[in-house]
């Protein structure tokens, strides 16, 4: 069963979120990081976004919480608020 590690970031301005979309140009996630699939949104309005990676099972979901929590502050969106795990139970692409 896929996973959804989904994180909520406060102070995230939209020159932050420019800067990210130039930094993650490529559509390859970093080496390490078993994720299928990123997602992140932005309400520009009140600073928070939301950010929501894909694992195919457990195993990849542990290896990418553990890179994910290394990663030094500067590289995240803004301030982290909190992590949740979630079971992927639909998906849907039109």
């Amino acid at each position: 069963m896929a996973l959804a590690r989904v994180v909520y970031f406060d102070g995230v301005g939209k020159d932050r979120i420019e800067q990210m979309k130039q930094e993650m140009s490529t559509d390859e996630p970093p080496e390490g990081l078993p994720a299928t699939e990123f997602m992140l949104l932005h309400d520009a309005g009140a600073e928070r976004s939301m950010a929501i990676l894909f694992f195919d099972n457990e195993d990849d979901y542990r290896k990418g919480d553990e890179f994910l929590n290394a990663m030094p502050a500067g590289d995240t969106p803004g301030t982290r608020t909190s992590v949740t795990k979630y079971d992927v139970a639909l998906r849907m692409t039109p």
